[in-house]
């Protein structure tokens, strides 16, 4: 009888744990959690960059043409995870009505140098060295991107590390005409 005992303690005890785990999962687990933020669904503010071969490009100049704006700094180890996706996707898109732009943060312009020669970076990029941009954008880390529609509004912001399958669904968003506005994933 004590054997008998024993094992239903211990099949109730095992009941117990699985349902604990099962609600730590519940509660815990491996979800995508939605973050707002208070310029998604706003129009871009308009500005100018000086890019790294001297040109300028003016946002308001490009409307028209969805608009990837990548925020990133040498320094930062996501955004050299990030970097391979970034430049294959440039190169899927760069012949549609898309333009991506990467904006350098909080760095130097030697170094900022050197990360596109080793990272690539054909698309447009400059430097914001007194982060006004980064700013009015509410930048607060590397690597931060938005993703801007054909009209110039804000449709998503995505913080963290890209990789292409996050940058073809935002993109989608981006250009397609009923995109609507939700928040930004992280």
């Amino acid at each position: 009888m004590k054997i008998l005992n024993t094992i239903t303690k211990l099949a109730v005890l095992l009941a117990i744990l699985l349902l604990l785990g099962l609600l730590g999962y519940a509660v815990f687990g491996n979800r995508v959690f939605i973050k707002s933020s208070p310029i998604v669904g706003q129009q871009a503010s308009d500005f100018t960059l000086e890019l790294f071969n001297g040109e300028k490009i003016k946002l308001s100049d490009i409307k028209g043409k969805a608009v990837l704006l990548n925020f990133w700094a040498s320094w930062c180890i996501p955004c050299k995870d990030e970097a391979p996706a970034l430049e294959a996707s440039w190169k899927k898109y760069k012949d549609k009505q898309v333009v991506f732009i990467g904006v350098n943060v909080w760095d130097d312009k030697d170094s900022a140098l050197l990360y596109l020669k080793e990272f690539g970076g054909e698309y447009e990029n400059g430097m914001d060295p007194k982060g006004e941009i980064a700013v009015g954008y509410g930048v607060g880390g590397v690597p931060e991107t938005l993703f801007i529609d054909t009209s110039g509004k804000i449709v998503d912001k995505y913080i963290g590390p890209l990789t292409e399958v996050i940058i073809d669904y935002f993109l989608g968003k981006a250009l397609s005409q009923d995109h609507g506005i939700t928040k930004g994933v992280n």
